[in-house]
């Protein structure tokens, strides 16, 4: 590979595809790409001077050479694409998103987050507190860092390099990981694994390629025990139990969250740290992060000062408008358990407010998988809008819609259009205030709804208050 000189990426407008192709202008490569549809995140790519093209047209890959340009690829791209297609039959070398990133883990040292859920927020601590600390670190990531608005981090100085290791179509299993963070274990992507088991296989499988340490969160370290001949050493994380790691002492004050935290071979905790983004589940999501900072050398005072400066993850509990009348909050949970995540942190943060929420689904498949867990979480508002589902890389399953969804909720609900939401909102915020109530207005989902976030904070604001 030593004579590549450009890399043209199939799907650059999604978020690992646009981290590693920042990383390869960074390098010096010549970089080019495919995006079905522009998107704040294609524009800053153009803007940093990559060429994106949004339609099929062959017209710019035919200057390719095949000898010198090496083609990555999402599994999200259609196997029957004319652009894909074409790339194929004219020999080029054509890697996985998954398979590039193996190949850079195996020249640093990976310290990778996986998990269902919480690995993007995780991943990015970990990232802050060492890129603010003595040991400096690399990073991809899987959202866009509010410290840094990137989500590529480059330190010539480091071999280490922090890693969101995504379990989809098993693209986790490409990685080396040297230390590794497993968050979470409950089923998803259910149209590729099949099975409950299969998923936790996979898991398996990607842990017995750890070389350094694991570190599981204690309610599922039992299913990834190490055997006898796993070369690494295992660690649980726990909040508000014991574990190797673990945060208690966790109270709220005037709207900020403190706790202490224990390590295995200190006598006393690092007492009163204050959670830079006041998310609930940001504690045991910073205890993970925390416990590998500590494990490669990260100081106490690094420590403190990395997770009270962390500013959070773009689309992970963004507070967009917060008065003491409305609060609008955007999120990209997207399974049951995150939404349960996200509407707790609500509900622990506002108890006393009435709390509308706004549910994007993401994939006929994942709808249809989990559509009784849905309902259950979703009946936890006061309220509900749903927008038709989101379909992503999928086709229409039958008799799988909203609606169908909408039946299984029992709290206040509507089917709402993408469309009319922001005015949808309004009137229902308005509604509200008229009856003295003060209201938290969330939005979920990981499809396009954070293309109606910025419509929505502007009616919220500029026509009710």
């Amino acid at each position: 590979m030593q004579a590549i000189d450009t890399y043209y990426f199939l799907g650059i407008g999604g978020i690992g595809m646009s981290a590693l192709a920042r990383y390869f202008v960074a390098k010096g490569f010549r970089v080019m790409g495919y995006d079905r549809t522009s998107s704040p995140l294609t524009q800053s790519l153009e803007a940093e001077g990559i060429v994106v093209q949004y339609d099929d047209c062959l017209d710019k890959v035919q200057e390719l050479d095949v000898a010198t340009t090496v083609v990555v690829r999402t599994p999200a791209v259609p196997q029957d694409m004319a652009l894909y297609v074409w790339l194929r039959e004219q020999g080029f070398t054509i890697l996985k998103r998954a398979e590039v990133l193996g190949l850079i883990t195996r020249q640093q040292q990976a310290l990778c987050v996986a998990g269902t859920h919480g690995k993007t927020t995780t991943s990015t601590i970990l990232a802050h507190i060492l890129h603010s600390s003595h040991i400096g670190t690399n990073a991809f990531l899987g959202g866009i860092a509010n410290n840094y608005d990137t989500n590529l981090l480059l330190d010539a100085k480091s071999n280490y390099v922090v890693v969101e290791a995504d379990e989809f179509d098993r693209s986790f299993h490409h990685l080396t990981p040297y230390i590794s963070i497993i968050t979470s274990m409950d089923p998803d992507h259910l149209d590729i694994y099949g099975t409950e088991e299969a998923y936790n296989e996979s898991f398996a499988h990607y842990a017995s390629l750890v070389q350094e340490a694991l570190v599981v969160k204690k309610n599922i370290a039992s299913r990834l025990s190490p055997l006898d001949s796993s070369p690494y050493r295992l660690f649980t994380y726990a909040v508000d139990e014991q574990a190797d790691f673990f945060a208690d002492n966790i109270r709220v004050e005037e709207g900020h969250i403190y706790f202490d935290f224990h390590t295995p071979d200190t006598q006393y905790p690092i007492s009163n740290i204050h959670l830079g983004v006041p998310v609930w589940v940001n504690i045991e999501n910073s205890v993970a992060a925390m416990a590998v900072a500590w494990l490669v050398g990260a100081t106490e005072e690094e420590l403190r000062q990395g997770v009270s400066s962390f500013a959070g993850v773009f689309r992970r509990f963004n507070i967009h408008l917060n008065t003491p009348q409305i609060t609008y909050i955007d999120d990209y949970a997207h399974h049951p358990q995150e939404l349960a995540a996200t509407i707790e942190s609500v509900r622990r943060l506002y108890p006393d407010r009435y709390v509308i929420g706004v549910f994007q689904p993401h994939l006929f498949s994942r709808t249809r998988d989990f559509a009784d867990a849905f309902a259950e979480v979703l009946s936890q508002l006061d309220e509900v809008a749903l927008l038709p589902i989101y379909p992503a890389r999928e086709q229409p399953i039958e008799g799988v819609n909203s609606e169908w969804l909408m039946d299984k909720i029992h709290t206040k609900r509507a089917l709402v259009l993408p469309a009319i939401l922001p005015k949808y909102l309004r009137e229902r915020v308005k509604n509200c205030l008229a009856a003295n109530r003060q209201v938290v207005v969330i939005t979920m989902g990981a499809g396009d709804i954070d293309r109606q976030v910025n419509e929505i904070t502007h009616k919220l604001t500029y026509k009710i208050l």
